[in-house]
């Protein structure tokens, strides 16, 4: 039987949930399903794992460029005219693989079709659901709408867009919607939940928000000529709290994030806009008042 659908995992260093994932994967019970891990070396326990499951999927092991460098690899290998690609710590929800490739048999002129979502902790525990948006270009200038384990893409995409772009080293995924988006390709949204993205320590430091946020500026600037406030609001954010700022010391937070937000625009628009100022102005003053109000109550 011929293919229908690959499975991409990149894979470097995430022995503590691989196996998680695999299983997450194989359980699907798909017709079709090609599989395929493309590891960067790991030095966990992460190869142990892989070599438990004999030939029961395609693995390699080798250094590469990072994380957008080896799924551009599996890309490459697979054969499926449907592909999606999972991360090694994130989870397929039972029966996600058939209900994508029943969308995609009934909806032949969508390229991408992205599904339902929920953020989960290290030990499996649902936290919240994704903000899953209906699509809307405009939109996914400001915030990426589309949880990544829960989206898919034809083979054609790839053959008419290329492959994932390795400069961005983060937001590889938005970056790719983005394109594919500008260039016409068509999206669907299936209200089905479809994947867990987690969220565990190693992923969501401060340092690491710092690094995502300046790369989905570097992005949307690439794409679009500048970069949306929003996205500056939340580099000034990010790098308040790298810098050791605590939102708890209001006033003081307020002054720093705005002055961040200042230097973040001229950084990548070259100038400030009338939305940032007023924006800004307007936290100084709620901040200003509450200040006084405390300090008059002591």
């Amino acid at each position: 039987m011929n293919p229908r659908i690959s499975i991409i995992t990149p894979s470097y260093n995430q022995g503590k949930f691989i196996r998680k994932t695999i299983e997450s994967v194989l359980s699907q019970n798909a017709e079709g399903l090609e599989y395929l891990v493309i590891d960067g070396g790991s030095t966990d326990q992460t190869l142990d794992i892989l070599r438990e499951y004999g030939s029961r999927f395609y693995w390699v092991s080798e250094k590469d460029n990072g994380h957008a460098d080896a799924i551009n690899k599996g890309l490459l290998k697979s054969t499926a005219p449907l592909i999606g690609w999972l991360n090694s710590d994130d989870v397929y929800y039972p029966n996600a693989l058939n209900a994508v490739i029943a969308a995609f048999d009934a909806y032949p002129d969508m390229d991408v079709l992205y599904g339902d979502a929920y953020h989960m902790d290290e030990n499996d525990n649902i936290l919240e659901p994704y903000p899953t948006e209906e699509w809307n270009m405009e939109k996914l200038t400001e915030t990426c709408y589309i949880c990544q384990p829960a989206a898919f893409i034809r083979r054609s995409v790839v053959e008419r867009f290329g492959l994932i772009d390795t400069n961005r080293r983060f937001c590889m995924d938005y970056d790719y919607w983005i394109r594919l988006g500008k260039g016409g390709a068509r999206f669907m949204h299936l209200k089905k939940t479809l994947a867990g993205s987690r969220l565990h320590p190693e992923a969501s430091t401060v340092a690491k928000r710092l690094l995502c946020s300046r790369d989905a500026n570097e992005c949307t600037r690439n794409h679009f000529g500048k970069t949306p406030d929003r996205w500056i609001f939340n580099y000034a954010h990010a790098l308040a709290e790298n810098k050791g700022f605590r939102r708890s010391d209001k006033l003081v937070f307020a002054f720093t994030v705005s002055l961040f937000s200042y230097y973040a625009s001229l950084r990548w628009n070259q100038s400030i806009s009338r939305n940032i100022l007023n924006t800004t102005a307007g936290w100084m003053r709620g901040n200003l008042s509450l200040a006084f109000r405390e300090l008059v109550k002591s």
